[in-house]
């Protein structure tokens, strides 16, 4: 395994694509991973600091509001190869929906319905994002990652329609 935990190589990898700062790249890893791995605000910056102490970063130009990019160095590009080698272990499902569907048998029906609704509503819209970048994907690697957001939508979907409501 790599030394590098997965948010960090995330976010070089989005690097890869030239500097940004941390706004954008938290923006893009919702664009990019929302459907498989989330990052969070908090997370982006405390990452960067340690990436850029670790000279896998530097400091790139000053934005507005003080707004700091930053750039991949040769020893981040060769620190994000060498995570992509090695042996990525387990994958591990962390779902808080799927969590309170585990425990759902504790609420009343109607606390049980709305939840459901509420899930419903939400991985119904996540599918037609999901439909439509499986559409604009454009290259192969974009277009499987896109198929499994979309595939996990619809097993979510189908997840619900099994959980009794009444």
């Amino acid at each position: 395994m790599s030394d590098l935990n997965a948010t960090a190589a995330a976010l070089l990898g989005l690097l890869h694509d030239g500097p940004k700062t941390g706004g954008q790249l938290v923006a893009e890893a919702g664009e990019r991973f929302g459907a498989f791995f989330s990052v969070t605000r908090s997370q982006v910056y405390r990452e960067l600091p340690a990436l850029a102490d670790q000279g896998l970063l530097r400091l790139g130009k000053q934005g507005p509001r003080s707004s700091q990019q930053y750039v991949l160095t040769a020893a981040g590009k060769k620190a994000f190869k060498n995570w992509l080698l090695s042996e990525p272990g387990p994958d591990h499902l962390r779902s808080p929906l799927i969590l309170r569907l585990v425990h759902a048998g504790s609420l009343t029906a109607k606390q049980r319905q709305a939840l459901v609704d509420s899930a419903r509503a939400g991985y119904g819209a996540e599918q037609e994002a999901a439909k439509t970048a499986v559409k604009t994907a454009e290259d192969a690697y974009a277009k499987a990652v896109a198929e499994f957001g979309l595939a996990h939508a619809k097993a979510v979907l189908k997840l619900l329609d099994a959980i009794p409501t009444a």
